[in-house]
């Protein structure tokens, strides 16, 4: 309990909000957590009010910082920032799938560092520092965690769509197209995807619930490592 009680007051440090140690252990318990320790509350419904937080603080901030965008640009950049994989970024950023309560079947499956559950996960710690610190705390909490996703314009295109972009940007750099393998695992009603895309030499996985999801995630990652390089052999 000590450990769980210093874990949590090292992440509310990292989030920079007060948020209550109930609300925020319950932001952190997944249902598979909650069912194997008697059905207690989990973070579904502090998910569903974190996903509007979200989307109203996003939306704000677009809509009163580029006047100049129609409404199918801002559309798409607020699409891009709360999609699954940019949430799972964010979540990553900040470590929180250390600090997850998982039954032992997605422990065993990675759960961690699947892009679903760090999504979920995120949005539900949006959703109590909401009832902890107030509409005001909480939108900002989801500007400042987002903000490196919205400085940066041509994540827009790679996040809402990972895999049309590595295409695009493997024929701009002269690689090979990309290819794509999918393996799962773990039982029907849980099932866990993990693909893997190479481009040339280059290979990344990526995890989800779905085998769309799971290269989409691969995608992205590929995407990120390979501009990665491309930047770095311009410069030197």
């Amino acid at each position: 309990m000590a450990e769980d009680s210093a874990g949590a007051q090292a992440l509310i440090e990292k989030l920079g909000v007060d948020i209550d140690a109930e609300l925020l252990e319950r932001a952190l318990t997944h249902r598979s957590y909650a069912y194997e320790h008697g059905g207690i509350p989990h973070n579904e419904r502090l998910e569903f009010l974190g996903d509007s937080v979200l989307g109203i603080a996003v939306t704000v901030m677009l809509f009163t910082t580029h006047p100049d965008l129609d409404e199918g640009e801002l559309a798409k950049r607020r699409a891009s920032v709360v999609s699954t994989v940019a949430l799972a970024e964010v979540a990553r950023a900040i470590g929180l799938g250390a600090h997850l309560r998982l039954g032992r079947g997605e422990e065993q499956t990675g759960g961690r560092d699947k892009d679903s559950i760090l999504a979920d996960t995120m949005e539900a710690v949006f959703g109590a520092t909401y009832l902890s610190a107030g509409a005001k705390a909480a939108e900002a909490l989801v500007l400042r965690l987002t903000e490196p996703l919205l400085a940066d314009p041509e994540r827009y295109g790679a996040a809402m769509d990972p895999k049309t972009s590595l295409q695009e940007l493997a024929a701009r750099l002269g690689r090979t197209p990309p290819g794509y393998s999918v393996v799962s695992s773990g039982p029907d009603h849980n099932r866990v995807f993990t693909a893997t895309v190479t481009v040339g030499e280059l290979a990344s996985t990526g995890q989800g619930t779905s085998k769309k999801t799971a290269e989409m995630a691969a995608a992205l990652t590929a995407w990120r490592e390979l501009s990665l390089r491309s930047t770095e052999s311009g410069a030197a």
